[in-house]
């Protein structure tokens, strides 16, 4: 008599079912899967998981007031969160929920503090070191100076990142419950995240145009914003130097200051001399109106005092360059990064002086960090080109709004002359995918789609991060 055939029944552990349900419903065998991949994969992967869960958590019913938002909306809010860019189709005060605002305010913290971040951080929770992939991927995320080591930085930024956003939310509240705000706590909260992280996300409508005046507020956003922008490299800087570990900063902090204190001086005294809208202010709301859109775009915050369809195309000039410069590396800021600026810089310099060393304070910069800086700058460059095409074929607006559109969501800022909430389905997807490109990098994005593997040649190290 023959022996039955075993058949596995759904609940046999062997059955195929209960396997692929097994491996659906656990979370870990993703992070085992981003784990084997190499860190440009891994980094885009991380994000687009980011974006994808958040556009499906503000789809459901309990995040949303309006029931008739579309999916697309949805996913256009998650991608500029995640990305920390600020630009919205829809209102967030209007149709979010306090649930749902409480999800762009998640999805705007892990976008700020980076992906690699938030699961350095998990990993260290459990153990005292990264694994070599982990760290192998904080080193293409962070673009840390050769003598940092990862998981400390990690730790770093964790802790000084929750005291910034503490102290900004008590300076926050201190604002808006003397000016009457409904539910100050939780706008102050809001505000603090979005303003570290440099989102630009508001509750407001028209953002900040109506503290353009407010001194405080001003002072608190930019300091904010400062602080996100010029990265975390910086404040750990200059930390280590306070408790005698270092006897000086390093060169990345040096050249981040320095060009930070003349972009803001530069493009600040641009707008207070040249931009016609301001003439009738008095001089000192002059300034303050100068100096607050400057930063904005300097750190791609994003926030606004002034409405941007007034400035003049001299002005709009001023911040397309700001927004292409943008912030500093292992920021929270978007742009090419003023250290890869810097980096073309002394390329240039060195070509004038015809000397076949590139230097750059004093220092030789190795050739891996140029042909990094100029990969930067040439696919940033093929980015806004082809987006601002795209815009144009799409969009009926004017070549300047579409351009600054296209920059703004590129350079994860945030600021608008007003075309956002009318964009066309094509036009939001062109959005969309810029503000993704530009949270990712637009070199990372390439390598992980095209690059292979490749083993790294020993080279001269030096502390410039780019």
């Amino acid at each position: 008599m023959s022996e039955k055939a075993h058949v596995p029944s759904k609940s046999d552990p062997s059955s195929r079912s209960t396997i692929v349900r097994r491996v659906l419903l656990s979370p870990r065998w993703y992070g085992r899967f981003l784990r084997r991949l190499d860190p440009a994969r891994s980094v885009l992967l991380g994000y687009l998981t980011y974006v994808l869960v958040g556009a499906g958590l503000l789809a459901l019913p309990i995040s949303r007031r309006l029931p008739d938002v579309s999916l697309q909306d949805q996913v256009f809010v998650a991608t500029s969160a995640v990305s920390t860019t600020g630009l919205s189709t829809v209102s967030v005060s209007q149709t979010y929920t306090g649930f749902g605002q409480l999800i762009i305010l998640v999805l705007i913290q892990l976008g700020g503090i980076g992906y690699m971040t938030m699961g350095s951080f998990i990993a260290l929770s459990k153990s005292r070191e990264l694994s070599n992939s982990r760290s192998r991927i904080g080193t293409v995320v962070f673009s840390l100076p050769a003598e940092y080591r990862v998981d400390k930085f990690v730790r770093s930024v964790m802790k000084f990142t929750l005291v910034i956003e503490v102290l900004g939310a008590i300076g926050f509240y201190a604002i808006f419950r003397s000016a009457g705000v409904e539910s100050p706590l939780w706008s102050a909260i809001f505000h603090s995240v979005s303003s570290f992280c440099t989102a630009g996300f508001s509750l407001y409508d028209t953002s900040f145009e109506g503290y353009a005046d407010h001194i405080p507020l001003n002072l608190l956003v930019a300091t904010l914003s400062y602080l996100g922008a010029m990265g975390f490299i910086v404040c750990i800087d200059f930390s280590r130097k306070w408790r005698g570990k270092v006897e000086r900063v390093t060169l990345t902090t040096r050249i981040i200051l320095t060009m930070t204190l003349l972009m803001a001086a530069a493009s600040t005294a641009a707008l207070f001399f040249t931009e016609p809208s301001f003439s009738d202010r008095s001089p000192s709301a002059r300034g303050w109106a100068s100096f607050f859109q400057a930063m904005s775009a300097m750190t791609t915050v994003g926030f606004n005092t002034v409405t941007m369809s007034t400035l003049s195309n001299a002005s709009v000039l001023v911040l397309l360059v700001l927004m292409f410069v943008g912030a500093s590396p292992s920021g929270t800021g978007g742009g090419v990064k003023c250290t890869t600026i810097s980096a073309i810089g002394g390329v240039m310099s060195s070509t004038m002086r015809g000397s076949p060393r590139i230097l750059l304070a004093g220092h030789a910069i190795p050739l891996p960090r140029i042909w990094s800086a100029v990969s930067t700058v040439g696919f940033y460059i093929v980015a806004l080109t082809a987006g601002t095409w795209l815009l144009e074929l799409a969009e009926p607006s004017e070549f300047r709004a579409n351009l600054f559109e296209a920059a703004s969501a590129l350079g994860t800022v945030g600021l608008s002359l007003g075309i956002t909430s009318g964009l066309s389905v094509a036009g939001k997807w062109i959005v969309i995918a810029l503000m993704f490109l530009g949270r990712v990098g637009p070199v990372t994005f390439s390598l992980a789609l095209f690059a292979r593997p490749i083993e790294e040649e020993p080279h001269e190290t030096t502390d410039l991060a780019v």
